[in-house]
């Protein structure tokens, strides 16, 4: 029964990401990435610090009173994984297309059970590595190789997939530890907040004008991907180990194909439609 709601909780995560990078490209129609991140991820963290005030205060100094150098040594780098993942996408949609940022993403999926294998010497079913095989074709299909700055931006996304494999793995290692699913969120919010700042007042300007023109946006990325999917995420791995988790997140690239084909009129070629079902059918599997 547990690992059944924490399958809802990742599928109901996947579907609000899918739909998210929506809001995420035409959230940069006025202002830049580093400034929509930074905003996003503020009020993804005042989303979820009432959830923390009303239903995990008094377990915060239980569970984390005498493990504080545990919590922050894990902490620490789900943020800046996070903020890395984050940073890299949002730069990819400048130079491609959301289907194709949404399925390069999900190359965390064969990211995840290396890393899981070969630094953590964790066991893996059999069955993650085809199922890793389908995805990593199905994103294969995405790809434009005959445009180069379609190329680039999927490079991009390919160098973020790496810091959302490196999340996912500490995600799973943190809520092992600390069942603080909340506070994890609102911490991992701040920190990818306060570190997109930090790009904006090197790189952009901080227009609060420009800002209110992407307020829909805004709140759609901050209250439910910042705010509600991240926490459903941490729900989920609960009782779902990293590998498997990483797979059936991965149908945020066919929502978000869907998304962006149905909103943005971003047409499905052959090869788009194969690569959906190649890594739909790797997550079945």
């Amino acid at each position: 029964m547990k690992k059944t709601i924490s399958l809802v909780c990742l599928i109901a995560c996947t579907f609000i990401w899918g739909t998210t990078f929506i809001a995420q490209d035409t959230g940069m129609d006025n202002i830049g990435p580093f400034t929509f991140n930074c905003v996003r991820f503020f009020v993804g963290f005042l989303t979820v610090a009432p959830f923390v005030f009303l239903i995990e205060r008094k377990k915060i100094n239980h569970q984390i009173k005498n493990n504080k150098k545990q919590f922050f040594k894990l902490i620490v780098p789900v943020g800046i994984f996070l903020f890395l993942g984050c940073i890299f996408q949002q730069v990819s949609l400048l130079y491609t297309d959301v289907a194709n940022s949404a399925f390069f993403t999900i190359f965390y999926v064969p990211m995840v059970p290396i890393i899981v294998y070969f630094l953590f010497s964790e066991k893996l079913h059999w069955s993650i590595w085809p199922s890793v095989f389908a995805c990593a074709v199905g994103g294969y299909f995405l790809s434009d190789i005959g445009d180069a700055t379609i190329r680039f931006g999927d490079s991009l996304v390919l160098i973020g997939a790496l810091f959302w494999a490196l999340h996912i793995i500490y995600i799973g290692k943190i809520i092992d530890n600390f069942d603080l699913p909340f506070f994890i969120a609102l911490m991992q919010n701040l920190i990818v907040a306060v570190l997109s700042f930090l790009l904006v007042i090197v790189f952009e300007e901080f227009d609060f004008d420009k800002i209110k023109l992407e307020t829909i946006e805004i709140l759609y990325a901050g209250i439910l991907s910042g705010g509600a999917a991240f926490a459903l995420q941490l729900f989920g791995q609960r009782n779902i180990s990293a590998a498997p988790a990483a797979i059936v997140m991965s149908l945020e690239g066919v929502v978000a194909a869907i998304a962006a084909w149905i909103i943005l009129s971003q047409i499905l070629e052959l090869n788009n439609i194969i690569g959906c079902l190649l890594i739909l059918g790797g997550i079945l599997l």
